[in-house]
């Protein structure tokens, strides 16, 4: 075997060749991809408001939920995330433990959203969606899960309008903005939001989603891309990464007085938990939220960590209220295999047993 200065020439060689050879079998894999689908779980459109839209899915159990369950997903990204693929979808799962379930589509801002705000958002497109499902059901309640930004919505949705809510659930869900973990709450300190605003209007979703990436650089920036490469070969591998990044680069513009709003009364002064917040003309109590509440969390979330979530259950009247910790992050919250084994069956088991008598 030839050698020189301790290298083995022949196995590297080799290594060269096997690397070529899974390089090119990788080109071929990327040529010969199908169309990469996600949000495939069947659903209807039956209701819209301006850009909003409001989706019933197919129901996939027997004997589904008396209470239907709406689902309200963040403005900053688009809500396919639980729905991403067949395999994993807490959407399908949920569907088939015998939710019956709505989304809200917040669809692509432009121009001319500029100057919607979290009242429009949430007195507004939140209240006309859940009245449309409360007319079309004839029934007086429902139940939430807000999911990230939504879960902060559907918060403050459930405190102005208990009387509507018969169950909430927050995954995620940002609601004391005081804390010192995770970089984003001490970025959100210091953002001057109100010149990006002036500046901008509607905020690009290329220059959101370019902060989030920036808050875990080398894992979200470079580490994945030398996952690729060992996996290149590897259609079903491959497709799972293109389902990803489609989803992480799909990101909507922000209407800007909106995300002011969230930025100068949230994330720097707090007002959510000190009960000084104001949607329209209205303060919000979380004392008013006295319907069942289930808070879920994850325990590596470097978007939402745990310590801003967890005090919800503190601020609320509710008596029966649990928290619930899962040992994912942020994103394996919707599509790990923790997520489709213990998380949706969690949810659908507690708020099928809080719409019983409903």
């Amino acid at each position: 075997m030839y050698s020189t200065l301790g290298i083995d020439m022949e196995k590297s060689m080799k290594e060269m060749l096997d690397v070529q050879k899974k390089f090119v079998k990788g080109i071929e894999v990327l040529q010969n991809l199908e169309d990469i689908e996600v949000d495939v779980t069947p659903k209807e459109l039956v209701f819209q408001e301006d850009k909003m839209k409001l989706y019933h899915y197919e129901n996939q159990s027997k004997r589904p939920c008396k209470v239907p369950t709406l689902i309200v997903y963040a403005l900053v990204n688009r809500p396919y995330m639980m729905d991403i693929q067949p395999d994993r979808s807490i959407i399908k799962n949920l569907l088939e433990l015998g939710l019956d379930l709505y989304i809200v589509d917040w669809g692509y801002p432009t121009q001319e959203d500029r100057y919607l705000t979290m009242d429009d958002y949430i007195n507004g497109y939140i209240n006309d969606a859940v009245d449309h499902i409360l007319q079309s059901n004839n029934i007086d309640k429902l139940n939430i899960i807000g999911v990230c930004q939504g879960g902060t919505f559907s918060t403050i949705y459930s405190a102005l309008n208990p009387q509507k809510v018969n169950s909430l659930i927050t995954m995620v869900t940002p609601i004391d903005f005081d804390i010192e973990d995770g970089l984003l709450f001490k970025w959100g300190k210091h953002l001057n939001i109100d010149n990006m605003v002036d500046a901008y209007g509607v905020i690009p979703g290329s220059m959101m989603n370019y902060g989030y990436m920036m808050l875990k650089p080398f894992q979200l920036m470079l580490d994945k891309y030398v996952g690729v490469l060992e996996n290149i070969d590897d259609p079903d591998m491959m497709k799972n990464f293109m389902r990803m990044e489609k989803w992480i680069f799909d990101s909507p513009d922000q209407a800007g007085e909106t995300l002011r709003q969230f930025v100068n009364d949230l994330y720097k002064e707090n007002k959510l938990v000190k009960g000084t917040l104001e949607i329209g003309e209205q303060k919000v109590d979380l004392k008013n939220i006295n319907m069942p509440l289930l808070n879920i969390y994850a325990e590596y979330d470097h978007l939402v960590p745990p310590a801003s979530s967890k005090p919800l259950n503190d601020l609320v009247s509710s008596k029966d209220k649990e928290s619930f910790s899962f040992s994912v992050g942020h994103i394996g919250m919707y599509v790990s295999s923790k997520s489709q084994k213990e998380i949706a069956p969690k949810m659908a088991k507690w708020t099928k047993d809080h719409s019983k008598s409903k």
